[in-house]
């Protein structure tokens, strides 16, 4: 409680000094909310990338890598989005959750974890300022006050480390500079959704010292009724603050210093899981489904709190032939969310069940205290030269406890989880003539995970490690002064991996070894009609040995780590932008992924009523489904994005515009085994706005609308009790303003 008590006051602090410099007044700048460097009128800006630990043109980078700019991510956050809102913004990747704003789930090229425990390891890294959020809770740390979101695809562990054989998904926020800067947005919308972002810089010493201040603010208001005790606007609300202080010091022209603290406190609505609202027998919200209502006798409210605290020290000195940069970071988390997880109310051996079949009830409670550091060196060559290079070296620690608590059944059982790891890692890029570069890295990891019992069951002690040598290898090559071609060949590995979630049902914790990946792909970029077409694409195909999948649910309710044998995947994914005239740009993505498990004899545990149609056999008395052959869960087949602007001016200073983005998912399975009724298809989401705005950026204003045709798209299933699901958000009309000095 003191924790949060401090932490609403440094944020409440913070948040007055933004207002306060935001109402001095306004200095002439280059307003500049995207990365990019801005081009002459009619041309496509460039896309500034930071894929090899240096800033980069992402025409010149040999990764498939995409990019979310500042302003479509607050467009996005419009109505109070956290981070899930950015599935299917870019091609191959996906994002969902059954831990509503706490624990995020992500998923590029169909590789992910649906794996719901706090304790879950993922194959996608989340990295902000340079710094891994590896554990579920952090990488729910709001975004806020960015400069942009890149999203590399594919295996990225020699530069990046942490567990990225599918990718990353890169937070870069905006740092301190040497002239006054204030920026920010509100938006006001249905359910009293409110969202505020801003930042602004404030110089303490000309071109030695600066601060910036930066704050979040998202709430909404209970507006889902509760149908079983007839309590109404009894559940979706929440309140996120967060709040981050730099300060940036240059003492010399060789050395920069950037120290950054940054905090979070959430209070909110866990996901609403909705009884038997799928089928039977297909995958269509039925007649048990009301978007407004659900009918719980449990869970105290679906409560989640949440805190999160991060410091971060980044050092960097120049020593004329190369940077030397360390980055240092601590971080914690600590929050607890409960939630009736069967959906409904009562049971078939109470008096009054539904809505549907309810065999038991379930009302369960998750909650974390962690504590993360990171430690990185690195010393890389400095630009201008025909070789460039990077060496450095890489430490993580990781501990925390996990408790869970079954409110009906089993008692409560904590357990801990440590993890320590250190890598060593390097990368040389050499052109070797005007046209052609090449590039290769190395990295050698050692990692090791201990998890014990800490009460509540039996004590149970498990120790895994590994040590593994990851590389990549790259060729670009400049066919015209418009377009290039790369192919990338890159390995990777995640780490074995524990869990124990189990254990509350007197089992024993379960075992992951390292899944390895083998990545290729060739692809192309190009800017056309003088640089006011921009077509960027790749084609991949990578082969995993021992992939760990995550058998969730069931009919026995159990979490348990699996290898398969081997697993594949192949598709393309295409980047598109189109300046049509100085007013009107579109944008547009599409990625098809084709996604199988290999292991004729691999069997997992089906659901308690859903119609499965995988094969399926009879061992040690339960059935089980065999699931060779079927995709990777939650791998959306297809991806597609578009987003559109037009303005007109009317006058000298200032524009009406019109600007929508719309997101499409194709067919997702949520399982390893297949069913009717746990998958989705077509599922269209789509968001509208419309304003006015300053030619300088100074302003603008406007109306908008997410989740414009109220589209009712589930995302995910709970499958060990009945055929439960969570849906989307709803539609949000609102307003908004931005200001940019």
């Amino acid at each position: 409680m003191t924790h949060r008590i401090f932490s609403r006051r440094l944020l409440g602090t913070s948040l007055a000094a933004l207002a306060a410099a935001a109402s001095q007044p306004a200095f002439a700048q280059d307003a500049d909310t995207t990365g990019a460097e801005q081009q002459d009128d009619g041309q496509l800006n460039t896309i500034v990338v930071t894929a090899n630990r240096r800033e980069e043109n992402l025409q010149d980078v040999p990764v498939s890598a995409a990019t979310l700019d500042a302003s479509t991510v607050k467009t996005i956050f419009d109505a109070g989005a956290e981070i899930t809102a950015l599935a299917a913004r870019v091609p191959g990747l996906f994002v969902e959750s059954s831990n509503g704003r706490a624990a995020p789930r992500f998923y590029i090229r169909g590789l992910g974890n649906t794996d719901f425990d706090l304790a879950a390891s993922q194959p996608v890294s989340v990295v902000m300022d340079d710094v891994v959020m590896e554990n579920v809770t952090l990488k729910s740390f709001p975004i806020f006050d960015i400069e942009r979101i890149e999203v590399l695809r594919g295996p990225q562990g020699t530069l990046f480390g942490r567990n990225t054989p599918a990718g990353i998904v890169k937070i870069d926020t905006v740092k301190p500079g040497d002239a006054f800067e204030a920026q920010g947005s509100f938006s006001y919308g249905s359910f009293d959704s409110i969202s505020l972002d801003a930042g602004v810089t404030v110089p303490i010493a000309p071109g030695k010292a600066s601060v910036r201040l930066s704050g979040l603010w998202q709430s909404r208001s209970n507006w889902v009724d509760n149908g079983f005790t007839g309590e109404e606007d009894a559940y979706g609300a929440y309140d996120e603050f967060a709040g981050r202080i730099q300060l940036s010091l240059t003492p010399t022209d060789r050395l920069s210093i950037l120290g950054s603290y940054q905090l979070r406190d959430l209070e909110g609505t866990s996901t609403l899981f909705r009884a038997n609202i799928l089928g039977p027998g297909n995958n269509d919200l039925n007649g048990n489904y009301d978007r407004d209502t659900v009918f719980y006798d449990a869970g105290a409210g679906n409560q989640a709190q949440y805190e999160a605290d991060i410091a971060t020290i980044k050092v960097e000195y120049d020593a004329d032939f190369a940077t030397v940069t360390s980055i240092t970071a601590w971080a914690n988390s600590e929050g607890s969310s409960r939630g009736d997880i069967d959906g409904g109310f009562g049971a078939s051996f109470l008096p009054v069940m539904g809505p549907g079949f309810i065999p038991f009830p379930s009302d369960t409670q998750d909650s974390i205290e962690l504590d993360q550091f990171t430690h990185e060196v690195r010393l890389a060559s400095n630009p201008g030269g025909t070789l460039d290079w990077q060496v450095g070296m890489y430490v993580f620690e990781s501990d925390f406890n996990v408790t869970t608590v079954g409110f009906d059944f089993p008692p409560p059982v904590t357990v801990r989880h440590t993890n320590d790891s250190w890598a060593a890692f390097g990368q040389l890029s050499a052109q070797v003539t005007d046209v052609l570069k090449l590039t290769g890295g190395l990295r050698w990891t050692d990692d090791e995970k201990q998890f014990i019992v800490v009460s509540g069951s039996a004590p149970q002690y498990r120790e895994v490690g590994d040590e593994r040598l990851s590389w990549d290898l790259a060729a670009f090559l400049d066919v015209s002064d418009d377009a290039s071609v790369f192919a990338r060949v890159a390995s990777g590995f995640r780490a074995p991996t524990i869990q124990g979630r189990d254990v509350a049902f007197f089992a024993p914790p379960s075992i992951a070894t390292s899944e390895k990946i083998m990545s290729y792909e060739v692809g192309f970029k190009s800017e056309l009609a003088d640089r006011r077409v921009r077509l960027n694409g790749a084609v991949y195909y990578y082969t995993i040995e021992d992939p760990q999948f995550s058998a969730v649910g069931g009919g026995g309710n159990l979490v348990q780590l699996v290898n398969a044998e081997k697993g594949r995947g192949f598709g393309f994914e295409l980047d598109s932008a189109f300046q049509i005239t100085p007013d009107f740009l579109v944008t547009a993505g599409l990625s098809w992924n084709d996604t199988k498990i290999q292991d004729e004899n691999l069997a997992v545990g089906i659901c308690a009523q859903c119609t499965v149609t995988d094969p399926t056999v009879v061992l040690s008395g339960n059935t089980r489904a065999l699931v060779d052959g079927n995709p990777f869960p939650n791998a959306p087949e297809w991806i597609a994005d578009v987003t559109a602007r037009y303005a007109f001016p009317v006058s000298d200073n200032g524009e009406i515009f019109v600007f929508t983005d719309w997101a499409y998912q194709g067919a997702t399975n949520f399982f390893l085994y297949e069913s009717e009724e746990f998958n989705a298809n077509g599922q269209i989401e789509g968001g509208l706005r419309i304003g006015y705005a300053r030619n300088d950026g100074r302003y603008e204003i406007a109306a908008f609308v997410r989740n414009i045709t109220d589209a009712d798209n589930v995302k995910g299933g709970i499958d060990f009790n009945n055929n439960t699901a969570f849906v989307n958000d709803p539609r949000v009309f609102g307003i908004s303003a931005r200001f940019s000095y």
